[in-house]
């Protein structure tokens, strides 16, 4: 993918208004969010592209069968639909590629990261009107059906490939070492699946300096959401500095430091130390 051309200033601040309002209505939609993360990383997508991209989910949840039943049957009819007819899959070359990471990249090539994936098969299920949500696997995102008494899990990276209980045991075991409990089955809120998308494009960001741009955005869309780790704000203000911005990254540090005096004092000083550093680079 060619390094996306950013909306413009005024495009941005539209874009970060839609996004803060969405994530605060009381069902934030998320393929709504997830388009609007897609917009803000590539300035060519516009109304008209956000528009085709959730014209497409509801066109492939058209050709879903009627109602399928089960949990199974609904896992089943993903599979064959998604993962067989039109081939959505990832690869391991996909967690290199920030277009894995956009809802409206992954619908134009069928590929992505677990979590894109899953998205696109909880948004074309969820307007059929299955029983699904997602399930935040420790280091592989998947996606229920049904109860957890009849839990049933499909791997949308592996096509869709409905999942044995041995299978989720070795995915967590593979990214733990630990075994799976049942705490990890529960459904994941669609903004903490949000936050994960944007984590997953912080870490993308972090492994290439030169593209602090990407890492400020993500980190300030993240900072848009009503929960959100209060450690973002260190994150935001050392990717200002390494940007040449000292002076609002001190002022960040500074502003974070007053957080962290509440709880640790000694670890607020090392804060504004650095918060100082960043202020005397003007010099």
């Amino acid at each position: 993918m060619r390094p996306p051309c950013p909306p413009s200033p005024e495009r941005s601040a539209e874009l970060r208004r839609r996004f803060a309002e969405e994530a605060r209505c009381e069902r934030p939609d998320l393929s709504t969010l997830c388009l609007l993360i897609g917009a803000e990383a590539d300035g060519t997508l516009d109304e008209t592209g956000l528009d085709t991209a959730q014209v497409e989910l509801d066109r492939l949840a058209g050709e879903l069968p009627h109602r399928p039943g089960s949990p199974r049957a609904w896992a089943l009819a993903l599979r064959d639909l998604l993962g067989g007819r039109y081939g959505f899959h990832g690869t391991p070359g996909d967690y290199r590629r920030l277009e894995s990471s956009l809802l409206h990249e992954v619908l134009r090539r069928r590929r992505g990261l677990p979590i894109l994936l899953s998205v696109v098969w909880l948004e074309v299920a969820r307007r059929a009107g299955a029983p699904v949500y997602g399930v935040a696997l420790p280091g592989h995102f998947v996606v229920g059906f049904g109860d957890v008494r009849g839990q049933v899990l499909a791997d949308p990276f592996d096509g869709g490939r409905v999942l044995t209980g041995a299978d989720a045991d070795l995915l967590v075991a593979g990214a733990t070492g630990a075994p799976l409990e049942a705490s990890m089955l529960t459904p994941a809120d669609p903004l903490d699946v949000v936050l994960r998308v944007l984590n997953n494009i912080r870490a993308w960001a972090a492994a290439r300096p030169e593209r602090s741009d990407v890492a400020l955005w993500a980190v300030e869309l993240s900072l848009l959401l009503p929960s959100h780790p209060a450690r973002l704000r260190y994150e935001r203000a050392q990717v200002l500095v390494r940007r040449g911005d000292f002076l609002d990254g001190a002022a960040e540090l500074e502003a974070y430091a007053e957080v962290v005096a509440a709880v640790d004092e000694p670890a607020a000083e090392h804060v504004r130390a650095q918060a100082r550093a960043a202020r005397a680079l003007l010099n």
